[in-house]
């Protein structure tokens, strides 16, 4: 064999078994690398001699290799973008029907009778409408559900970032008139999340929940804990979605952390009613990064499209009277006096009469009255405190009850939006 084409073979094997041992090389160091060979390539054309013509040999194994290199790569961020970005998880609408062998009647027959799932126990895989015993579901988010009898439970093992703040999204009802009990778990934590108040008269009400884990593999689990006297009671669920929240950081001019409300949970696509978010102490990592909801019942988080948001995209609606209240930390210098302006007003859900939003920051208390006409008014107050300590707490919540003029069975209450506070001097 010619010596030249003996070493023009060796050299490309060697460039090739290199650039493919340079996988875990980041894309952008790859693109510079071809950027590289191409300006190479050509000055090396104009120079017909035996080393031009090994090394035009030698660019196209590397540049072919490095490619390859980079294709594969972007293969693996595209999937691991993929499995990571908002959305349902696999079979989270629970849409993908049971093969029929896998089902009698209604109840599910197997552990992976349900497509992507596995289950425990006493589970049904129902259709929205009239069901046996005169029982009517509305499901909310679709067509197919899941209902969780005594001590059962659904669980999916999913891929997520360590250490990084989640959100799960999902709807869930109960189906009797029995307390009920969601308990929600990703990996070792968990929290119980009472069913029994309906915030929506449909019975669609969307909770989130919020988890931190350094682990990269985690098993999301729904268990239904109770045992009622009917075994086929239990709560209803018909939607699973998860989104990775990125906490926004405060800034000289706003103390206030995630200020808007902008970053928040997953927002289903098919619903109106907004996203219930539990009190701390059904979950301790809140899935509205920056704020913690301190009341035994759920504020709701809103979006623009379905209610009237006076800033942004999002805001939160105070739907359970005091029973209702979401706060935060401030950092803040003691004895240094602040301003705090936030907004309130109404969603435009017919939610209407006599509105109060309390405010606390450190010692002093704000009143503000509103009066709603259900048709998306708003307003813009300040008021002004003195920090006592390094830390200061801010609270707002409604001071009273109210429910929508079209649907008495409906919780509603004043929004909250846009808060700032910052130093006066």
């Amino acid at each position: 064999m010619d010596p030249r084409i003996s070493l023009l073979l060796t050299s490309f094997l060697f460039f090739t078994a290199s650039a493919l041992a340079a996988t875990y090389m980041e894309a952008n160091a790859l693109f510079n690398l071809l950027n590289y060979k191409v300006e190479s390539l050509c000055i090396m054309l104009i120079q017909p001699s035996f080393r031009g013509l090994m090394f035009v040999a030698i660019w196209f194994s590397t540049f072919s290799s490095t490619f390859l290199c980079w294709l594969l790569i972007s293969q693996s961020r595209f999937d691991s973008v993929r499995s990571l970005s908002p959305g349902f998880l696999k079979n989270g609408n629970f849409e993908e029907k049971p093969k029929p062998g896998a089902i009698k009647k209604t109840v599910l027959q197997g552990k992976y009778a349900l497509p992507s799932w596995e289950i425990n126990g006493f589970v049904e895989y129902i259709s929205a409408g009239p069901q046996p015993g005169g029982m009517y579901f509305n499901v909310a988010h679709g067509v197919h559900a899941v209902r969780l009898g005594n001590e059962a439970s659904i669980s999916q093992t999913i891929t997520i970032k360590a250490g990084s703040l989640y959100a799960l999204t999902f709807g869930a009802s109960r189906t009797c008139a029995q307390d009920e009990v969601l308990r929600v778990s990703v990996g070792t934590v968990f929290g119980d999340l009472p069913l029994q108040t309906l915030y929506s008269s449909n019975g669609g009400d969307t909770y989130a929940w919020g988890f931190k884990l350094n682990a990269t593999a985690v098993k999301v689990t729904f268990h239904n804990t109770g045992v009622q006297e009917d075994p086929a009671c239990g709560p209803l669920i018909d939607a699973v979605a998860i989104k990775e929240l990125f906490p926004p950081m405060p800034t000289r001019d706003n103390l206030v952390k995630n200020h808007g409300f902008e970053e928040g949970p997953h927002r289903l696509v098919n619903t109106s009613n907004g996203v219930l978010l539990p009190p701390k102490q059904e979950d301790l990592t809140s899935p509205l990064p920056g704020w913690m909801i301190e009341s035994l019942k759920a504020v709701k988080f809103i979006d623009k499209k379905h209610f009237n948001v006076p800033f942004g995209l999002a805001a939160v609606e105070l739907v359970a009277g005091r029973e209702s209240a979401i706060a935060q930390i401030l950092r803040t210098v003691p004895g240094k006096v602040y301003g705090l302006t936030f907004t309130i007003g109404d969603a435009r859900n017919g939610c209407h009469g006599s509105m109060m939003v309390e405010a606390f920051a450190a010692k002093d208390t704000f009143k503000v009255p509103f009066e709603s006409k259900g048709k998306g008014g708003f307003k813009t107050v300040s008021f002004k405190f003195k920090a006592i300590t390094a830390r200061t707490r801010i609270t707002f919540y409604s001071s009273y009850y109210h429910t929508r003029i079209d649907d008495f069975g409906s919780l509603c209450g004043p929004i909250l939006d846009e808060v700032r506070v910052f130093p006066t001097a």
